[in-house]
């Protein structure tokens, strides 16, 4: 599983252009057990060695966050903006590989020598930003790059003692899960979903669930870990190397019920870390899986996660192990 997390995490897959993420998930998959859809969803049924009475599927979210060129300058600056829920505070002098060729370039601003008191005080706007390629002219820079192009942080997976720091474990941990899942010899049938756009409203989802219609959906996720130096506990929302999380509630679905209390108890039942969300946030695709067609039960499970939408998340290895294996055992009790 790591090993793919590790090689999903090199790849750019901004929401709406995650080609190169769909490429490696279909390279890995039985190409007689995939469809993509019109929207670029990879959907895969796995046959285990029972069919269920219900329609299971896991899904997980393909895309990350990051820029999208807006306009070149005369002098061959490329002008940008975030493609989901970027904080431009964490972009400024951040190194980038823009467009399918993957062009270095870096995001500046104003030198501080030229900014006013009132500017300095302030995080710009990102409409104040560029990103410099090292050309001197619009027709140079036209010729490497187009408007409409993507960018994302150009940085590299590396191991912090039991920690992988990495780009876009948001979500290319729940990406690795499945393909791990789908090595194996399953209990039960399944179906594996791996969406697209979901940073920017969940927008994949919606026509997967119109088309696999599951009675039970699990969303496979990393979520927002802040257990940081000056956030008390109860504002951590949960933390990195206490287990995997089970959240009730977010900002788009009310988890079903019976599916969290059978969760959690199998959890305690295998002696598998757990921990909740303690403030309601984020988001994931289960809202589209339990609202569509004629609805679903859902629940989540994820990695917490540190550093969310940035060039560098962090996330417990034990903890990205542990939700495999609880993925792989809620397959088994709710089959």
């Amino acid at each position: 599983m790591l090993s793919h997390l590790e090689a999903l995490s090199t790849l750019p897959g901004v929401s709406g252009d995650e080609g190169a993420v769909r490429g490696y998930i279909l390279e890995h998959c039985n190409p007689h057990a995939c469809t993509v859809d019109a929207m670029g969803n990879v959907i895969v049924f796995k046959q285990g060695r029972r069919t269920s009475d219900k329609t299971i599927l896991f899904a997980a979210h393909m895309d990350e966050v990051g820029f999208i060129v807006t306009a070149i300058t005369d002098e061959g600056y490329l002008k940008f903006a975030t493609v989901g829920g970027i904080d431009r505070r964490v972009i400024l002098g951040k190194r980038v590989a823009v467009g399918p060729d993957r062009i270095p370039g870096i995001i500046g601003l104003k030198p501080v020598h030229l900014t006013t008191p009132d500017e300095r005080k302030r995080v710009p706007e990102v409409a104040d930003l560029y990103i410099d390629i090292g050309v001197s002219d619009a027709e140079t820079a036209g010729h490497l790059i187009h408007l409409g192009d993507t960018a994302v942080f150009a940085t590299t997976a590396f191991r912090m003692g039991n920690h992988l720091a990495a780009r876009a474990i948001d979500n290319r941990v729940g990406c690795a899960v499945m393909l791990a899942l789908m090595e194996e010899d399953l209990p039960f049938d399944a179906h594996f979903v791996f969406t697209v756009q979901e940073e920017i409203g969940l927008r994949g989802a919606m026509p997967a669930a119109f088309r696999i219609q599951p009675d039970i959906a699990i969303i496979l996720e990393g979520t927002t870990a802040a257990d940081l130096p000056g956030v008390t506990p109860d504002k951590q929302v949960c933390r990195v190397g206490k287990g995997v999380v089970i959240p009730f509630m977010d900002h788009g679905t009310v988890y079903d019920r019976t599916l969290y209390a059978q969760i959690t108890a199998l959890a305690d039942r295998l002696g598998i870390p757990w921990q909740t969300k303690n403030v309601i946030a984020g988001g994931t695709d289960g809202a589209s899986f339990q609202r569509a067609a004629g609805g679903a039960g859902v629940a989540a499970l994820a990695a917490p996660v540190r550093n969310l939408h940035t060039g560098y998340n962090v996330a417990n290895v034990e903890d990205m192990n542990h939700l495999l294996t609880l993925a792989r055992e809620v397959l088994g009790a709710l089959g």
